[in-house]
């Protein structure tokens, strides 16, 4: 009797063991469709974007062609992409990467894309966004934008790119494009920083912080945080505006941040 009180109980503790594996199995594998239903609703939506049909007529000058920067075609229909999302208001590339993505913003909660997919969805790949201590128009002094690092490339992950000298030595730009403007970036920085928020520890309208700001850019590699790929021969001033993309570190070091900088280029220079 007691031999066989034993094997029942052994048996009840597989049963249970083989059931809570294979309720783990369900839920990882659920997790995992919902994150590639969200990739996919963003694949889908670049793709639309980049469908471009060549220009058969005389090209009209575009801006930034005096300056000799070729700015991507991309075919934005803000309508389509406010059905998709109405949070949608910018678009976003990259040289260099894969970063090629809606931007956006969401009206009450800033953590809402670093936890939600942009088809609502919570969980990864997640989106790119601002928080609305930015205004929409790209105006503000020190404009910051956020994506994931994550292992299959997708959102921010590409910027670690420009880890590489090889790769951040060459004239790298950032596009944003808005329902009304375009802006092109030249980036100057990339580098590893503290997690402190950028937006709540620094008053950028105030010049005399502003422009320490800058300075600490450029001199970065004093401070020992690790990667700092820095192009001294851009000049940055106090009268410039910048955008900041900010991702995870390659070790996803909590305390850091690995930031690329750009500044805007004003398209009649």
């Amino acid at each position: 009797r007691i031999m066989k009180k034993k094997k029942t109980k052994y048996f009840i503790a597989l049963i249970a063991f083989l059931v809570v594996i294979a309720i783990g199995i369900v839920l990882i594998l659920r997790e995992a469709q919902k994150r590639k239903t969200a990739a996919e609703k963003i694949e889908e939506i670049t793709e639309v974007v980049n469908d471009v049909e060549p220009v058969k007529d005389e090209v009209e000058e575009m801006p930034y062609s005096n300056l000799g920067i070729e700015i991507p075609e991309k075919n934005l229909d803000w309508n389509k992409l406010h059905k998709e999302n109405e949070d949608i208001y910018a678009w976003i590339t990259v040289t260099d990467t894969t970063v090629d993505y809606p931007v956006l913003q969401h009206p009450t909660d800033n953590t809402y894309y670093l936890n939600n997919n942009i088809d609502g969805t919570p969980g990864y790949p997640g989106c790119i966004y601002t928080e609305d201590y930015n205004a929409k128009d790209f105006s503000d002094k020190n404009t910051v934008l956020y994506g994931h690092n994550l292992k299959d490339k997708t959102m921010f992950s590409s910027l670690h790119n420009y880890e590489e000298e090889n790769t951040f030595s060459k004239d790298q730009y950032i596009y944003i494009w808005t329902e009304n403007d375009v802006f092109v970036y030249k980036v100057f920085a990339a580098y590893e920083f503290n997690s402190n928020h950028l937006l709540l520890n620094y008053d950028y309208n105030n010049e005399y912080v502003y422009e320490q700001y800058i300075k600490d850019i450029f001199n970065v590699k004093d401070n020992g945080y690790g990667i700092a790929n820095i192009k001294d021969d851009i000049d940055v001033t106090k009268e410039d505006r910048i955008i900041t993309l900010s991702t995870c570190t390659t070790d996803h070091n909590s305390d850091q941040r690995f930031l690329v900088v750009g500044v805007l280029i004003p398209p009649e220079e």
